[in-house]
């Protein structure tokens, strides 16, 4: 796992470094003294610690491009370290995980900081996990991570997933059982993965590529209560 501090006031770098290793003792650190020598040296971080006043390219901006490159990989975590309150509107605007003042509270850096590597592990692992599947008599492994959702019909399991859609030979609660707590039976005929949510609303969820499933009225207080848990548990959110 990669960490990323960018600050232009070195002492500050210094003292999130200490912090940073005071919780992880061997995690790879990078730091940086402008935006624009962090956007130079091309890296891919887990977790970004950006203050966001400082010359040429600011933290705001650096999160932007941050942002714009994540199009077909992994979205990281940002965490803003500042003096400023001002800038808190715009932080939602590049979905900031959390928005740190300065001078920097210990206890408060350990909480979210704390907070940020769980939710980076949790994302690790789901991207490991997969489900044997057997289509047009081959026998593949499919990645959970790239699947958006499964629906049933005809006696076939719909698998929709990053790279198309697959159909398989299986009943829907076989598969719920199968694939975790991660994914949410939201109808009988829909199965979801809660990281692809994009939205939802009372009796429907968008998932990332697009597509609406049916999400059961009766069902709406429980999907509430498993999505709630599954994004304190770390999971990965685009809502």
């Amino acid at each position: 796992m990669k960490i990323a501090v960018c600050d232009d006031d070195q002492p500050i770098r210094e003292e999130l470094i200490r912090l940073i290793r005071k919780q992880i003792s061997d995690v790879d650190i990078a730091e940086y003294q402008s935006g624009e020598a962090l956007i130079n040296a091309g890296g891919n971080f887990d977790i970004y610690f950006l203050d966001i006043e400082m010359d040429s390219v600011s933290g705001m901006d650096l999160a932007r491009h941050i942002r714009e490159q994540e199009e077909n990989r992994k979205r990281s975590i940002i965490i803003f370290v500042t003096g400023y309150r001002e800038y808190m509107e715009e932080a939602f605007d590049v979905n900031a995980f959390h928005y740190l003042l300065k001078p920097i509270d210990e206890e408060k850096f350990s909480e979210v900081f704390g907070r940020a590597w769980k939710e980076t592990s949790v994302s690790y692992e789901q991207e490991k996990k997969y489900i044997m599947v057997k289509s047009l008599g081959t026998r593949q492994k499919l990645l959970l991570k790239s699947i958006y959702y499964i629906e049933s019909g005809n006696k076939k399991a719909i698998i929709h997933t990053t790279g198309g859609t697959l159909a398989i030979y299986g009943k829907m609660e076989e598969l719920e059982n199968r694939l975790g707590s991660t994914f949410y039976r939201c109808h009988r005929c829909y199965l979801v993965n809660m990281e692809k949510i994009a939205a939802y609303s009372a009796d429907n969820i968008q998932v990332t590529n697009g597509d609406n499933l049916l999400l059961a009225r009766t069902k709406y207080s429980d999907f509430i209560k498993t999505y709630m848990r599954y994004v304190k548990n770390g999971g990965t959110v685009n809502v």
